[in-house]
C-alpha cells in the first residue's frame, strides 16, 4: 500500500468504527474531511453517499446513532432511486433533486396546487 492509500484507508476504519455510531466522537469533522481529501487524491469517484456526508457535514446530530433503522432504510432507498434516475448522466443537479424531493415527502409540508 502507497501511503496516500493506507492513511485513506485508517481514516474509512475510523469512521465506520467511531463516526457511525451512538455519539460522534471530538474531532470527527477532521477525519471524515481527510477521508474525503485522501480518497481525491487517488482519484477516486465520489459517490452520492459521500458527496452527501461531505455536504452535510456540520449538520449531523449529536444522537446521530439514535436514529431508527427505518429512517436509515429509507435514506438508502432513496439514494438507490436518485442514482438509477442519473445512471450515466450524473451532475451536480442530483443532489438539488433528492433534497427536493425529500422536502416534498415531508407530511407537514404544505403543497401547492
Amino acid at each position: 500500500m502507497t501511503t496516500i492509500e493506507k492513511c485513506a484507508w485508517e481514516e474509512f476504519v475510523w469512521s465506520m468504527r467511531i463516526f457511525f455510531g451512538h455519539r460522534k466522537s471530538d474531532g470527527y469533522i477532521q477525519h471524515v474531511e481527510q477521508l474525503l481529501i485522501h480518497f481525491r487524491q487517488l482519484k477516486c469517484n465520489m459517490s452520492i453517499k459521500l458527496y452527501y456526508l461531505n455536504s452535510h457535514l456540520y449538520y449531523f446530530p449529536e444522537n446521530f446513532g439514535d436514529l431508527s433503522e427505518e429512517q436509515g432504510d429509507r435514506f438508502h432507498q432513496d439514494i438507490r432511486t436518485m442514482e438509477e434516475r442519473y445512471l450515466r448522466y450524473w451532475n451536480v443537479n442530483m443532489m438539488a433533486d433528492y433534497c427536493w424531493s425529500t422536502q416534498n415527502s415531508t407530511p407537514d409540508t404544505p403543497q401547492a396546487r
